[in-house]
Formats: C-alpha cells, sequence, structure tokens
C-alpha cells in the first residue's frame, strides 16, 4: 500500500445551492444549504484514503464546533491525525456557491490554517515515512516550500496543486516534482493561455506538469517527453467542487503504486467524473471499489455513472 502525507488546510465548506450564481450587488434565493468538511489539503486526504493509500494529514483546526468536525471526518476517512494540530480560534471556512450547472465560485477565510507557519521535527519525520507529499497553497507559503524542500531532501516525491494561484518562489518549484495546476491556474503562473504553450513554460522550473481541462481532460507533459492529452469520461454534472482534489489524491494513489502515467491519469480522471455526479467536497469522493469498476466500464466506451 502506497503511503501519501499530506501537508495542508481543513475547512468547513458552507455550500448554497443555487439555479445562478449572483451578479455584484445581486441576491438570489438559494434551494439548499449545507455545511460539508473540506479544504484542499483535507480533501485531498480523503481522496487518497478512499483511493487506497495509507494517508496522513499535517495541518491545523480551530477549538471551534467545525474543528471537532473536520477531526472527526478525517478520521472518519481513515486519515492518521496525530499531527493534525488544534489552534486556538476559528477553524478554517470556505463559502462556496454551486449552481445548476455544477460551477462554482469560492471565497475561503483561512482561520486555523494560517497558523501553520513551519514544520516540527515530527512532521518532518513524518514526511520521511511517506512515498508522497501533497501541497496545495491553503496555509501560508513558507511552510509549504519548507514541505517541499524536507521531502526533496529525504527522497519523497512532491506533488503540487498551485492553487490559489500565486506566483510561486524559486525554491518550492525546485523541489516540486510534479505541479497540478488546472488550465485557469496554469494561465494565472504563466500569462499564457494555451494549455499546450503554458505546460511547456511551466517544464522550464519543474520536471513534470499535469494540466487538468475539466471535461476536456489533462494534459500530460514532462522534459524530454511529447506531451499528450487523457479525454476525460462523459458524465452529468452535478457539483465540480473537489473534482481537482479528487483527481490529485487519486493520482498520487496510482503513481505511488507505479502504474505507467497514461493509465494513471486515466484512473485518476475516472475519480474525479465520479465525484462531479455528487454534491459537496470529501462527500462526493469515491472509493477504490467504485474507481476500479467505472474504469473498467471506461474501456468499453460507455458513460461512467456514479456508483
Amino acid at each position: 500500500m502506497t503511503s501519501i502525507v499530506v501537508l495542508g488546510s481543513t475547512n468547513m465548506d458552507l455550500v448554497a445551492f443555487v439555479p445562478r450564481a449572483p451578479g455584484r450587488g445581486e441576491t438570489v434565493t438559494g434551494r439548499e444549504f449545507r455545511t460539508i468538511p473540506g479544504g484542499k489539503g483535507a480533501n485531498q486526504a480523503v481522496a487518497a484514503a478512499r483511493a487506497g493509500a495509507e494517508v496522513a494529514m499535517i495541518g491545523a483546526v480551530g477549538t471551534d464546533d467545525f474543528g471537532v468536525r473536520l477531526r472527526a471526518a478525517l478520521d472518519g476517512a481513515g486519515v492518521d491525525t496525530d499531527l493534525l494540530r488544534t489552534a486556538e480560534g476559528a477553524s478554517g471556512t470556505a463559502h462556496i456557491v454551486v449552481d445548476d450547472e455544477g460551477g462554482n465560485a469560492i471565497v475561503v477565510v483561512p482561520g486555523a490554517n494560517g497558523t501553520v507557519t513551519s514544520l516540527t521535527h515530527g512532521d518532518e519525520a513524518l514526511i520521511g515515512t511517506a512515498d508522497t507529499l501533497l501541497l496545495q497553497l491553503e496555509i501560508p507559503l513558507p511552510v509549504v516550500t519548507a514541505g517541499a524542500v524536507t521531502a526533496r531532501r529525504l527522497g519523497v516525491r512532491t506533488v503540487l496543486t498551485p492553487a490559489p494561484a500565486r506566483p510561486l518562489p524559486a525554491e518550492l518549484l525546485a523541489a516540486t516534482d510534479l505541479l497540478v495546476p488546472n488550465e485557469h491556474e496554469a494561465t494565472a503562473l504563466t500569462g499564457i493561455a494555451d494549455p499546450y504553450e503554458a505546460a511547456a513554460a511551466l517544464l522550464r522550473d519543474v520536471p513534470e506538469v499535469v494540466i487538468t481541462l475539466g471535461a476536456a481532460g489533462c494534459l500530460h507533459a514532462a522534459r524530454g517527453g511529447e506531451p499528450f492529452t487523457v479525454p476525460a469520461p462523459r458524465v452529468r454534472t452535478v457539483d465540480t467542487t473537489a473534482a481537482g482534489d479528487t483527481f490529485a489524491g487519486a493520482l498520487a494513489v496510482a503513481l505511488g503504486e507505479g502504474r505507467p502515467v497514461r493509465e494513471a491519469l486515466a484512473w485518476a480522471s475516472t475519480a474525479a467524473a465520479l465525484s462531479v455526479q455528487r454534491e459537496g467536497a470529501s462527500s462526493s469522493m469515491p472509493y477504490r471499489s467504485e474507481i476500479d469498476a467505472a474504469h473498467g466500464s471506461l474501456t468499453t466506451g460507455q458513460e461512467v455513472d456514479a456508483v
């Protein structure tokens, strides 16, 4: 079983479902409201655990009720939370509007995530036990960089989802093995709209890039190789929240198990396709048995349905 450590955020997602998102200064009536455990770090941890990895989480929750629920959700998913800190005050929150076409808009308030500013000796030791370290950008950038540098020093693969997109320090890029932006983040990082050209630009700083393209699938590029795309399964989209995190978590599992890159990307794309057919973030993420069953049907050209 592959071992994954996630260094990242935990948020309670406050989700309003609406026919369409409001414009500036506009009020619309929603049809439903839910609180769902999330955060890009926690999402990737749950996705990887459900996909079959042994997963541990480094991050922080607050002393509020959300913090209790966030920790319990990770524990319930089988994620090791021994090094998940509890910081005085509010947990992180994500305020999400999901429209009837499955699109979303998100405002993140960091809360306890902002207190994760450095690694402890225990954190570094835990990273050293992993096959892969998963990173995102919802905790302070210096500790993300410290995590990547530690992983590189200890021979652990680093997979970075650069979201929310921002300029990345050279030290972080130099310690990143695989960068997994979506097409909007790739454009934000490079100033280039075309994904092939953006990938080529990113390869100046990292050895391997996967750009997710939504319903169009994903683009893989690596130094010394020809770029290629992997199509996404055809599905009926309900909610795209955390689809990218589902993809990243499943991809880390597949690569950690030694699968060929094309196969790993197709398997991760199946996981993401299953997630967008369900509402919520961590609550939408499929289990390994579901991914395997749906991935098998994909080879016959059938549309993938949620199991």
